[in-house]
């Protein structure tokens, strides 16, 4: 079993150690933890949370796990990784990568929760938190350059249900210093929990499926701990029997080397996405360019007036669960090209706020959707490292304004300043914490090399 792909992932698990982790690796992955724990906070304040948290404090009230926002509760590990990954995608301003997947939300609650369940019989120390979460980044990539498929925007499965749901896996069992064998079955058990349609998107349902990695995840590396067994080739090519290859039709697995002074991580090679505004990823083309046409628009005639539009093309790739030409709910709006363009158009940005129900259903807004016209060029892939978003503005009086843009400030290509991320994280905190919890976070997830106790953390986002 010593050469198979399953054997080499579980090797990387076990083995991968806080030394192995670059500077730029480290300064990364603090950047996407900081900002997770931000936008699970304001997650907290959604109704879908709200939903899944009379479920959980149903059926499963407990005194080790904590959960986001909510001061003095406590659930069992699993529960809490559950409610706290369903607020992290509640309104989809969770970080995004390529091939595409929101890769923290399905692990940083897993071993938030793993923490505090471990800290009744060992501290765990920061790096180690620092190091599983990489190794769950890690696995995740991995995963999806095995298909040419996982580059595109997805149609049929939700990446984060599939391989977020092994990287929480592994991202757990490296936290749970399993042994090379348990890690293999910790990893096989999970692709049974794994996978998630697309057309829960837009949904109050696909919070769910960051929820559901992050906890199943989690729950097969405790089971793998506990002597529970699966498929020790699951992600091997295995002639007439679908492993992990069920996922994609192209599935093409490779070894993975052991890590060591040789080995480069993903995070190195790309930086991650992180959004300005709670919507799909492929919403902030489209938004950048709106807001600029309109600038345009105000330089030329001194104001924006909506009524002197005749017609507003949206030239974006092909994507059918992202082209709503009316929506009409939140989770609608967040995966709506037209919209987004509209409400930028509008506003001149696009904000937590634009997706409340007074703004979605404005008289204005309606007015300019009924006006858009949707071109898809050739030469737009739907790719989130090659698509762009291009508003064409075509005038009653027969001016035409364009704008286009294939960068957004927050794409890996052109990432958030420190200031900017900051910001962002501050706005999203303090929606529920006082501003010295605010200020602890920071410091500790900046500083997590040197924290001697880990589960102090997610005792400070109550």
């Amino acid at each position: 079993m010593e050469d198979t792909v399953t054997n080499s992932f579980a090797s990387f698990v076990n083995g991968t150690r806080p030394e192995h982790l670059s500077d730029v690796v480290r300064h990364r992955s603090k950047r996407m933890i900081l900002d997770n724990i931000g936008v699970g906070l304001v997650g907290s304040t959604t109704h879908v949370f709200n939903i899944v948290m009379k479920y959980c404090q149903a059926h499963g009230n407990s005194t080790l796990c904590s959960v986001y926002g909510q001061k003095g509760l406590k659930l069992s590990p699993t529960l809490a990784a559950y409610a706290n990954g369903v607020a992290v995608h509640s309104m989809d301003f969770d970080d995004t990568w390529h091939p595409a997947t929101h890769p923290s939300g399905a692990v940083l609650p897993a071993i938030l929760a793993l923490s505090q369940m471990l800290s009744h019989a060992r501290r765990v120390s920061g790096e180690e938190l620092l190091t599983a979460f990489n190794v769950g980044i890690e696995i995740q990539g991995r995963l999806m350059s095995f298909s040419s498929e996982a580059k595109n925007i997805p149609k049929k499965f939700h990446p984060p249900s599939v391989v977020g749901t092994m990287g929480s896996a592994a991202a757990s069992a490296k936290l749970l210093s399993l042994n090379k064998n348990q890690c293999t079955h910790a990893l096989a058990i999970a692709a049974s929990l794994a996978g998630a349609p697309m057309a829960n998107a837009a949904t109050l349902a696909k919070p769910l499926h960051i929820g559901n990695a992050t906890r199943l995840g989690l729950e097969a590396a405790i089971l793998a701990a506990n002597g529970m067994e699966a498929n020790s080739l699951i992600l091997d090519e295995v002639p007439g029997c679908s492993g992990f290859s069920a996922f994609y039709s192209d599935y093409q697995p490779k070894a993975l080397i052991s890590p060591g002074k040789q080995y480069e991580f993903l995070l190195e090679k790309q930086d991650i996405a992180f959004k300005s505004f709670p919507a799909h990823l492929g919403m902030h083309w489209i938004a950048d360019a709106a807001v600029s046409v309109r600038s345009r628009f105000e330089e030329q005639y001194g104001s924006f007036d909506p009524s002197t539009i005749q017609t507003i093309v949206l030239r974006i790739p092909v994507s059918k669960y992202i082209n709503r030409p009316y929506p009409d709910s939140e989770h609608q709006a967040r995966h709506s090209f037209q919209f987004n363009a509209c409400t930028a158009l509008l506003d001149g940005e696009v904000n937590i706020r634009s997706f409340h129900e007074d703004k979605i259903f404005r008289k204005e807004i309606h007015n300019l959707l009924s006006k858009v016209v949707v071109e898809h060029p050739q030469d737009n892939e739907a790719n989130f490292d090659k698509m762009y978003g291009e508003v064409v503005l075509l005038l009653k009086n027969g001016d035409v304004m364009i704008e286009k843009c294939d960068t957004f400030y927050g794409h890996w290509r052109k990432p958030l300043s420190r200031e900017s991320l900051l910001k962002k994280f501050l706005s999203n905190a303090r929606h529920v914490l006082q501003e010295d919890q605010i200020e602890g976070v920071i410091q500790m997830v900046e500083n997590l090399e040197s924290v001697t106790d880990s589960s102090q953390l997610p005792n400070l986002l109550q």
